[in-house]
């Protein structure tokens, strides 16, 4: 049977940092990864590009039942040291208003510097490896696969949420965690596309604008977000539907209403969006209503927001009342969309919930419950906004975690 120091289950972002933090503390180290290869999902990330952390590192950003637990393993690995550490593997960091990219422009540099650096370190990887299951044995971690059996004197999970598995995700390793014990918060999906019942979707698809997105559960305020927002024919999608979309997840696990009301003219306030309206019109007075607003927003929500206006199309601009135009100004600056699920795990690009951060140690990432059992990256109860900020708690935890891992460091405090 082989024996390491330690065993990383899990070769994604946070368990090859993990992996390269205890083997430079020393220790004999082994990946375990059930893919033909190590980190691919972080090939997707960023479009292709991997933002892979972000200079604004307000906790705001990142989501759990405990804040102070995120903060805790953030302050011992932040994005200056993750900045830090890519330059000394050979990244050349470009930064855009923040958001930090390889300056290659390709997330296949950050994994082939990545994997470089477990090559460097000597740390042995075992590829297309499916665990069986866990456990530990007197001081011994026993991990079965089909093939054989690993030792080790520790045990980092790191083998990600339920998100995107057809990159390695599978949600196998809450089944290990739940054999120790563990507590696992409900895994949803999140930076997630969300659905609605509503048949319009279907004639609005493709259309792509900037939007204030406000998420509504059981009618009280949420989230909310600005950006791009892309429909789609079963719903929205885009960036600020990402970042509010984990609260539609948690609400509707709950059977809670969701709502999301989109404003399709974030610069302007409602009553300058009306002295708009009624500029444009007195304008094009003999136009219809609906040729009178070409130009002015994507020629497919014209014609919904006339609809759901109740304002008949072919009447001339000039004839509009101004409750009419009040009507139409409300639809466009606050149109309610109801939101009856979201999309699938397979869609997500993580997930919230997870290992309960109750029940881990605050400052080493390790088991409350179990001595040298440790935990990294998306499989505990962290989720990030977009903006590298889920690549950043890979790199924090991944390292707090294989630090103290380490043989030669054997940390354990309450």
């Amino acid at each position: 049977m082989d024996k390491s120091n330690v065993i990383v289950i899990g070769g994604g972002a946070s368990g090859m940092m993990a992996a390269i933090t205890a083997a430079r503390e020393g220790s004999k180290v082994t990946i375990l990864e059930r893919m033909d290869r190590v980190g691919k999902k972080i090939l997707s990330t960023g479009n292709g590009k991997c933002n892979y952390t972000n200079r604004n590192q307000d906790i705001a950003n990142y989501h759990g039942a405990d804040p102070a637990f995120i903060s805790n393993i953030l302050d011992q690995f932040d994005s200056f040291q993750t900045m830090r550490f890519f330059d000394r593997l050979g990244i050349m960091a470009k930064d855009k208003n923040g958001y930090i990219y390889p300056n290659s422009g390709q997330a296949s540099s950050i994994l082939d510097v990545l994997r470089m650096e477990i090559f460097a370190c000597n740390i042995n990887v075992e590829c297309g490896v499916k665990v069986t299951a866990v456990e530990k044995k007197n001081q011994t971690f026993i991990v079965h696969t089909f093939l054989k059996d690993y030792e080790a004197d520790s045990l980092i999970i790191a083998c990600g949420s339920k998100a995107a598995p057809s990159t390695g995700s599978d949600g196998s390793g809450y089944e290990y965690v739940k054999a120790f014990g563990h507590k696992i918060i409900p895994v949803l999906p999140a930076l997630v596309q969300l659905k609605s019942d509503q048949k319009f979707f279907k004639s609005i698809a493709g259309v792509r604008c900037d939007a204030h997105v406000s998420l509504f559960t059981d009618n009280n305020p949420v989230a909310s977000d600005t950006g791009e927002l892309q429909i789609t024919d079963y719903g929205i999608s885009g960036i600020p539907v990402f970042q509010v979309s984990r609260y539609a997840s948690i609400a509707l696990n709950e059977h809670k209403k969701v709502t999301v009301f989109i404003d399709f003219f974030p610069d302007l306030d409602h009553e300058s969006l009306i002295k708009l309206l009624v500029n444009r019109f007195n304008i094009n007075k003999t136009k219809s209503v609906s040729d009178a607003m070409i130009g002015m927003i994507n020629k497919k929500l014209i014609t919904l927001f006339i609809r759901e206006a109740a304002i008949n199309p072919e009447i001339s601009a000039g004839k509009l009342t101004e409750k009419e135009i009040e009507r139409l100004a409300g639809v466009m600056d606050n149109f309610k969309v109801n939101i009856v699920a979201t999309n699938s795990f397979e869609n997500a690009q993580v997930c919230c919930g997870g290992v309960d951060t109750e029940e881990i140690n605050p400052y080493t990432m390790e088991s409350k419950l179990l001595r040298g059992l440790f935990f990294a990256g998306e499989i505990v109860d962290v989720d990030g906004a977009c903006g590298g900020y889920n690549l950043q708690w890979a790199w924090s935890s991944g390292y707090v975690a294989g630090k103290n891992a380490s043989l030669k460091k054997p940390v354990f405090s309450l």
